[in-house]
């Protein structure tokens, strides 16, 4: 079954061109003309007259027509070299031979005719001329045809000989394919196998010219290897009793599994990896629907075959990219990353999968550490890719093996990935083990591009992983205080350090650390929500209280003479331990100024800063060094414990479990404290916390009340201690209502404090029936609106917005004093105390439109001299609000918005440009065809402000109006818009290429994108089907 050798010497060769093979194949393809009809019963009848039509007239053409006579010679001349059977009672392998030796024709002609080539030197009068083409070059009608012909082949010759289960069947491809695999005749010699292992040979032979190779394997590599691998690799059933009944030789197997290997290697790594994977299969497919054709399951010894060479993939040179490649492009990803890229990069389950593959050993390597050692670095290769389509595919991929291998295989993990990785930290850290010769001035440990992949990658590695494995989180510890230091470097500024050499050391010292400690804080202010910057704030204050555990007689030493070593060392010693504890206080500074007042994130944090403030204070108390600001302090601290047991939170049988680590520490608060009124405290603590909260005293109640009402305006704790006289009311105040606040401790179920009594009954009377206030409740509510307590004065706001809501008579008489005490509290800085005053400014404005709204108007154009900037801009919200509110009704009132807001769109106050052209955009959106005559006033500002304006956020308001505007109006924008639409236009693209701001840009970008829409959609309106039903007279 030898393929003929090239035919050296031959006449016909040399005379034979391009042309006269490519017709004789386009004779043997041209569709047969029948007049049958196109039932299914016929395709097969219809296929087959057609191939035994066109045989019978490519051979006619060969016999009759001269200019294919040296044709003629050739193919005879290749055919009688051939050593397969030809001639074949089967109609579709006697055309499978005529198409194979027109393909070896055609090779054997362009072999010839590029040897004989011989392109001249070019003419340097033309240097630009193109070189002439050789004549072995197909050209795009050709190659159509030469694909044709190899489609055929494959189809005739390769797919119905492939064994269930090898490859993709012809029936699950199309319908043209299901017709050739009934009219194939697997009865008729030659065998199958035989058949087969032709195809396949003499298509590796017309592979072998470089111009015919691409068109070979592009389309029909998948359907080659799987014959290959039938041929060379599936076992046979028995062993033939004698040589002539071998359908295949040994020599004949050798050459399949070595052609195998051969074409793996020269194809394009991706495509072998895909094809192979799609030669190996998925899971067995369930039979739902018996008429649907359904896979068969892959042969084992296919899977284990596919297996192996897909391993032999992966440990090749850049096999984590071609393996990589290969499946993501399979999904649609293209070739360097296509139009699906993103929707690739997004699939989860398809990269952890790849994952998955690369992080397992294959049976075949020699152990896991060197497979793992060829590995590791071709996944950190994936991290470093400059396409953004394909780096953020392979990125993915590789933080998900990055994470996948260091939790199967930690060790290995750590040694040849994460050391890679982190090696340019560990340099910086590893400074003193450099010998001092290879520490000249200038010496560069590591290079700037190289700490700045390292950053990008342990980003990518423990940030987008976001895995707390332990051996991640062993290997990040030590190099942490680099990161930090390089996070402090790019943070600092410019610093004058003193001219005196002498303070200069002393004065950097400090400086660092301190701007270290504020870089700190600015850090876990970011980390106070998942609970880190208040389990740092704790360990600082434990840290504290080591401090003041420790002997101060030490601090007090006499001055050492320095003649002796060892006083020398002690005074080290207590050198750094001073560093150490100034240290500890500069840090507890910068986070009581940065940290807000909701450090503490649950209970255990809540009870750790009180364990931690008792036992600095039992410290305090054995060196007898108790100070006042330690006893206000623990005053605090035990009053908050207080606080929780009173009922500001829900507490469960856990948090008893928690509280119960303080009754050691209490209790010796209660013996050793001097204080009796702490003593006492102490004591009804612990039963309180013994009991889960069944018995309570009063002294639990008085300390929870004075802590709740120690609150600053800011929500923030006074330290200022209480005298005797407040104490002695707070517990009059509480006697008087023992009754009541322990019904309410008892089925509290909020996590926020208790609102104080005094608003706590006019709030009651909200749900009463319109006009069932009284004068004296609704002066209460006033007069609590000035109460200096935020709860308090929230509250009676959220009253007094009830009361408008029901239209509560008494409450609506007063709306000129309703109005002044909301715009008064629109100054407040407590979010929950303004907010409620806007929520009442809008409902009042919602029932007396008139005079509310021209006055608000009022307030936010003409008061910049009596309000502060943040105020107008919440009078602007309370507008904006008032707007929505009004509805269709906000037309009566267009004049005086648009107009008070283009004034305000001149205002100097940047921050309030910016607002009052927000504002005019919703304003705009909301009119529609009432614009009217103003949409040239309001174009106009847009421009003037969007060319001009000096600030970037009002310049991106004056484009965010536009967006508004064609998003409200959409369809109606063409007719709205129409005069201005133009000029509109132009702005939009003078900002896409002038405008420096991103921002802005993205703006305008996405204003274009609405624009473009509605006009596709006028000049284009889509279709309705729909029929007029129209009624005669």
């Amino acid at each position: 079954m030898a393929v003929p050798r090239q035919v050296a010497g031959s006449g016909a060769l040399a005379t034979s061109g391009m042309e006269s093979i490519l017709q004789a194949l386009k004779l043997l393809l041209s569709p047969g003309a029948s007049d049958s009809s196109s039932l299914q019963i016929t395709k097969h009848d219809v296929l087959l007259a057609t191939l035994s039509s066109n045989l019978s007239a490519l051979e006619d053409k060969l016999l009759k027509d001269p200019h294919w006579k040296q044709l003629k010679l050739l193919r005879d001349e290749i055919a009688s070299q051939a050593e397969w059977p030809q001639n074949s009672a089967d109609v579709t392998w006697s055309f499978t031979c005529q198409a194979l030796l027109l393909l070896l024709c055609l090779k054997e002609t362009m072999i010839r005719l590029a040897a004989d080539f011989n392109p001249g030197k070019p003419d340097p009068r033309t240097p630009e001329a193109a070189p002439a083409l050789s004549p072995d070059t197909l050209s795009i009608s050709q190659q159509k045809t030469v694909q044709s012909a190899l489609q055929f082949v494959v189809t005739l010759g390769v797919c119905p000989y492939l064994m269930p289960g090898v490859g993709v069947p012809l029936r699950c491809r199309t319908e043209f394919g299901a017709v050739v695999q009934d009219v194939v005749c697997l009865s008729a010699p030659p065998d199958a196998t035989c058949r087969l292992f032709t195809s396949c040979r003499v298509l590796l032979s017309v592979a072998g010219h470089t111009s015919l190779r691409s068109l070979v394997f592009c389309c029909h590599f998948g359907d080659i290897a799987a014959g290959l691998c039938q041929l060379g690799f599936c076992p046979t059933k028995r062993k033939p009793l004698k040589p002539e009944e071998e359908v295949l030789t040994e020599e004949e197997r050798t050459f399949s599994r070595e052609a195998l290997r051969d074409i793996l290697d020269q194809v394009y790594q991706p495509l072998a990896v895909r094809e192979l994977l799609l030669l190996q299969g998925g899971p067995p497919q369930s039979h739902a629907d018996e008429k649907t054709p359904v896979r068969r399951r892959v042969p084992a010894w296919l899977r284990r075959l596919c297996g192996q060479l897909l391993s032999e993939r992966l440990m090749r040179p850049s096999g984590v990219q071609a393996v990589v490649r290969g499946i993501l492009e399979g999904a649609g990803a293209g070739a360097a990353g296509g139009s699906d890229a993103e929707a690739a990069a997004a699939d989860w389950k398809k990269c952890d999968l790849i994952a998955q593959i690369l992080a397992s050993c294959p049976q075949q390597s020699l152990s896991p550490e060197d497979y793992y050692r060829g590995l590791c670095p071709q996944i950190l290769d994936l991290f470093h890719f400059q396409d953004k389509l394909t780096a953020r595919q392979f990125q993915r991929v590789a933080t998900t093996t990055f994470i996948t291998l260091s939790r199967e295989r930690p060790q290995l993990a750590a040694k040849f990935l994460l050391e890679p990785v982190l090696a340019p930290l560990h340099r910086c850290l590893n400074v003193a083990e450099i010998p001092a010769s290879e520490m000249a001035p200038g010496t560069i440990l590591v290079t700037e591009e190289e700490l700045s992949r390292c950053i990008e990658d342990v980003f990518k590695v423990y940030v987008v992983g976001n895995e707390p494995l332990t051996v991640l989180v062993d290997s990040l510890l030590p190099v942490l205080g680099v990161l930090f230091s390089l996070y402090c470097f790019t943070r600092q500024s410019v610093s004058h350090i003193s001219d005196e050499d002498e303070d200069e050391a002393l004065y950097q010292k400090v400086s660092s650390e301190q701007c270290q400690a504020e870089h700190l804080g600015d850090l876990l202010s970011h980390c106070q929500e998942c609970g880190l910057a208040g389990d740092f704030f704790i360990f600082c204050l434990q840290e504290l209280t080591h401090v003041a555990m420790e002997d101060e007689a030490e601090l007090n030493t006499k001055r050492f003479s320095g003649r002796r070593v060892l006083e020398l060392e002690q005074h080290q010693t207590r050198v750094e331990d001073q560093g150490r504890k100034l240290l500890v206080l500069q840090l507890l500074a910068v986070l009581c100024e940065r940290m807000s007042e909701q450090i503490f994130t649950n209970i255990t944090q809540v009870v750790d800063f009180v364990a931690a403030t008792l036992q600095r204070a039992c410290a305090s108390l054995a060196h007898q060094a108790e100070s006042t600001v330690e006893s206000q302090t623990l005053s605090m601290s035990m009053g908050l414990v207080a606080v929780m047991l009173g009922g500001a939170v829900q507490l469960k049988s856990g948090d008893f479990a928690v509280l119960k680590q303080l009754l050691p520490l209490l209790e010796k608060v209660s013996s050793v404290y001097p204080d009796p009124v702490i003593q006492e405290l102490a004591v009804d603590l612990r039963i309180t916390i013994s009991t889960h909260g069944a018995f309570s005293t009063d002294a639990v109640s008085v300390a929870a009340r004075s802590t709740l009402s120690r609150k600053g305006p800011e929500g923030k704790t006074k330290e200022q201690p209480q005298t005797s006289h407040e104490k002695n009311t707070d517990e009059s105040d509480l006697k008087q209502q023992q009754s009541h606040e322990k019904s309410r401790q008892t089925g509290l179920k909020s996590h926020a404090p208790p609102i104080p009594p005094e608003v706590g009954g006019p709030r009651t009377t909200t749900n009463q029936k319109s006009g069932s206030i009284t004068t004296d409740q609704l002066q209460e509510v006033l007069l609590s609106a000035y109460d200096p307590q935020i709860p308090m004065r929230a509250a009676a706001l959220r009253t007094l917005s009830c009361w408008i809501e029901q239209r509560e008579a008494k409450a609506l008489e007063m709306q000129e004093k309703l109005l002044e005490i909301f715009l008064e509290n629109l100054e407040h800085e407590d979010t929950f105390v303004y907010l409620s005053a806007i929520q009442g400014v809008t409902l009042l404005s919602d029932a007396y439109p008139e005079k509310i709204l021209l006055g608000l108007l009022a307030q936010y154009d003409g008061g910049k001299d009596k309000r502060t900037p943040e105020t107008r801009m919440k009078v602007g919200e309370v507008l904006m609000r008032a707007v929505r509110a009004l509805g269709d009704m906000v037309s009566k009132y267009r004049e005086p918005l648009i107009h008070t807001f283009l004034r305000g769109a001149r205002d100097p106050d940047c921050a309030h440009r910016a607002s009052s052209l927000s504002n005019l955009g919703e304003v705009c959106q909301r009119l529609d065809f009432l614009l009217g005559s103003v949409v040239q006033e309001v174009t106009a500002c847009l421009i003037a402000v969007a060319k001009t304006d000096h600030e970037v956020q009002v310049r991106r308001a004056a484009i965010h109006v536009i967006v508004l505007l064609f998003r409200g109006l959409s369809q109606k924008a063409t007719e709205v818009l129409r005069d201005v639409l133009k000029d509109l236009y132009r702005l939009l693209k003078h900002v896409v290429r002038l405008e420096p701001d991103d921002v802005a840009k993205l703006h305008a970008q996405l204003a274009l994108e609405e624009l473009d829409e509605i006009m596709r959609n006028f000049l284009f309106p889509p279709q309705k089907l729909e029929k007029k039903i129209v009624v005669l007279p």
